[in-house]
């Protein structure tokens, strides 16, 4: 017999944390992971785009890498330590500065702000950008009202959406496709 989908148990607007704890669904932890399941989601949209091997490993170990931000995030922080949850590495954040790296070498410098566009690869890599700043407000928001994140999930949403917007940058060279710079209107 197949597991059912539903269980009707959030059927009041309340879930519970990986632990038990019992929160409204309108709660800043639920909204935390909800935007990082959110970009993963629309990474691997982008990953279906991209047709460049290298570029789709990483992007599948970053999609590794926020199912355990995830879980983190999805967690009692009293409950954590009792538990089994994968744990974020520094050595996660160095691995995206390498590829910063790699690829800001084979890049043009930047002479002006990029307008997302040219190729929906590229647009979806911005997308995911965006969304990835905003799971990092509300990282920080969470910090900021006293709940616990841990301190390397923000620091791995900084770095992930640097990378993001340098392999948006990549991609589009690799696709021959021209960067739209922004201009600034002059009234």
């Amino acid at each position: 017999m197949a597991i059912k989908i539903y269980t009707k148990t959030g059927d009041t607007g309340t879930t519970s944390l990986i632990g038990g704890t019992k929160v409204p669904k309108s709660h800043l932890r639920i909204e935390s992971y909800g935007t990082v399941d959110e970009l993963n989601s629309h990474i691997g949209f982008s990953n279906d785009l991209i047709h460049h091997e290298p570029s789709n490993l990483m992007l599948k170990e970053i999609q590794d890498r926020l199912f355990t931000i995830g879980s983190s995030l999805a967690c009692d922080p009293e409950k954590e330590p009792l538990m089994k949850i994968p744990d974020l590495k520094e050595s996660d954040i160095l691995l995206l500065e390498s590829e910063i790296d790699k690829m800001n070498d084979a890049l043009p410098p930047m002479k002006s702000f990029i307008l997302p566009g040219g190729h929906q690869a590229v647009s979806s890599l911005h997308i995911c950008r965006c969304v990835c700043r905003r799971a990092e407000r509300i990282c920080v928001f969470l910090q900021q009202e006293n709940i616990f994140v841990d301190p390397l999930v923000i620091k791995y949403l900084n770095r992930l959406s640097d990378y993001l917007f340098v392999l948006s940058r990549y991609i589009a060279q690799i696709l021959q496709v021209a960067e739209i710079p922004w201009k600034a209107r002059i009234s």
